[in-house]
């Protein structure tokens, strides 16, 4: 680790704008499939199932390969990795947009997944050590959260605009001129990596090779198991052989002297809650845009820029509160507390939101509970990564983001092929396009209710988290502290 003067505040900034502009990109892939999916599923010929692999492969990419991520970060240099995973992103992003057929999609989409598993990380990794832990780490944060609302937003209305007058191809070429225009600042922003002083030690191949195929095992099996049933082998025999590879990693990460994931950063008393904290508000949260997307288009009919619009009430209200309720609840309660009420909002106006849904309602009648579930799950996502970067080491910053990513991973695909195998449960047919309005609002309302419980329970790991951290919120501004570049 290096620690250098503090760059000028304009520096400074342009570097947070970045990294924020990072996590735009991310949101913007993310929430701009959802609208183009039903155009999707009838071009290359998906059924109600497997069209939620355009979704899945993505998470299977994103979250087998986050542990190697998050290492190579630590190992190889934030700045490097940032830069090599908006490459990837960029011509992963280019084959989708060509994909000619359902496979060729789904491919294109697991490389996505692997940009991802890089970006991710390194972005989070920078601010880390960028922002000093307290108030000026937290309003950076803040900053990125916002950003990755605003990409949620915007991915939603540019996915309904794409697929109405261009069409669905657009939904992923729209990644390659955001990618080369991040690709460009970041050689001129982000400051060279600097040189690893004493030993680095080995990469940890063993480790990477069990991480990688273990969590895309897992991550696999959840996504496949509605479509191919839950005791067969691609489903519960990819979820055993996933959580048997992870075992075997533990293992190995217990005997060798430079582990992929040192295992003392599992008694960090912020990092390992917030962990179970992510993946029960990311299995609402991945579900919760099928449900209104689903709603929205096969009930009422919406179009797909309709559709898109209908999505901003959501994201605005989750940008005002990841950039400014969130971060001033911390500094007023803490971490600790505002995770346990944000998440028990999430859950509440998830289940307020698919009351909502009736075959002769409309999108008046969901508004308060979408209203509701953007405020508290806004809060929620901030505070949680927040929370997980908390007490780490500068050197242990890409691993434990990568931790904490992964279990985002995990929770998304988790809920999403749970909860919608239980939305689908009650259609009697094997299209969405086929089936009745009452059936497909019946799935809804059961599938929203049951994830809205399943994060107010969830609610319960937040109290785990050590009470004084984080750090308070201030007024003070971030690009007025020091830096650590490590």
């Amino acid at each position: 680790m290096v620690t250098s003067a503090a760059p000028s505040q304009q520096r400074a900034g342009l570097r947070l704008w970045l990294l924020a502009f990072a996590q735009f990109i991310i949101a913007v892939d993310y929430n701009i499939v959802y609208v183009a999916l039903p155009d999707i599923g009838k071009a290359l010929d998906f059924n109600a199932q497997s069209l939620q692999w355009v979704v899945s492969a993505y998470a299977v990419g994103f979250g087998g390969l986050l542990l190697f991520g998050g290492r190579a970060v630590d190992r190889l240099g934030q700045r490097r990795i940032w830069l090599l995973a908006l490459g990837v992103y960029a011509v992963a992003s280019l084959a989708g947009g060509l994909a000619t057929g359902a496979g060729m999609l789904v491919a294109a989409r697991a490389v996505q997944g692997f940009g991802g598993a890089l970006l991710f990380p390194a972005t989070l990794s920078l601010i880390m050590t960028t922002f000093e832990e307290g108030p000026a780490r937290t309003k950076a944060m803040g900053a990125w959260g916002s950003a990755g609302g605003a990409g949620l937003s915007a991915g939603a209305l540019l996915g309904g605009v794409f697929t109405e007058y261009t069409g669905w191809t657009w939904v992923f070429f729209i990644n390659v001129p955001l990618a080369i225009i991040a690709l460009i600042a970041g050689l001129k922003v982000l400051p060279a990596d600097a040189p690893r002083t004493g030993r680095t030690g080995s990469f940890d191949i063993p480790g990477a090779i069990l991480a990688t195929a273990g969590c895309s095992l897992l991550v696999f099996g959840l996504v496949s198991g509605p479509q191919a049933g839950w005791g067969s082998l691609q489903g519960a025999g990819s979820i055993v052989l996933g959580l048997v590879l992870l075992i075997g990693f533990l293992l190995v990460e217990k005997a060798t002297k430079d582990p992929l994931v040192p295992l003392s950063t599992f008694s960090n008393r912020s990092l390992s809650p917030s962990m179970a904290v992510i993946l029960v508000y990311q299995a609402c949260l991945g579900a919760a845009y099928y449900l209104l997307t689903t709603f929205l288009q096969p009930v009422l009919g919406f179009s797909a820029i309709e559709a898109g619009l209908a999505f901003l009430p959501l994201t605005v209200i989750s940008v005002l509160a990841l950039g400014q309720v969130g971060p001033r609840m911390i500094g007023k309660y803490g971490a600790r507390m505002t995770l346990f009420v944000g998440m028990i909002g999430t859950g509440i106006g998830l289940a307020a939101m698919v009351a909502g849904m009736t075959v002769g309602g409309s999108f008046w009648t969901v508004l308060p509970g979408i209203a509701f579930f953007g405020l508290a799950g806004g809060v929620t996502f901030v505070t949680m990564f927040v929370a997980a970067g908390t007490g780490v080491a500068p050197e242990q910053q890409g691993v434990a983001s990568a931790l904490a990513s992964t279990s985002q991973q995990a929770g998304g695909a988790m809920g999403l092929a749970v909860l919608v195998a239980v939305a689908n449960s009650t259609l009697h047919t094997t299209s969405v396009a086929t089936a009745s309005a009452a059936h497909i609002v019946d799935g809804l309302r059961l599938a929203g209710v049951i994830g809205g419980a399943a994060t107010v329970v969830g609610a319960f790991f937040a109290l785990l988290i050590k009470k004084d951290s984080p750090a308070a919120v201030s007024t003070v501004d971030a690009t007025e502290t020091p830096v650590t570049v490590g």
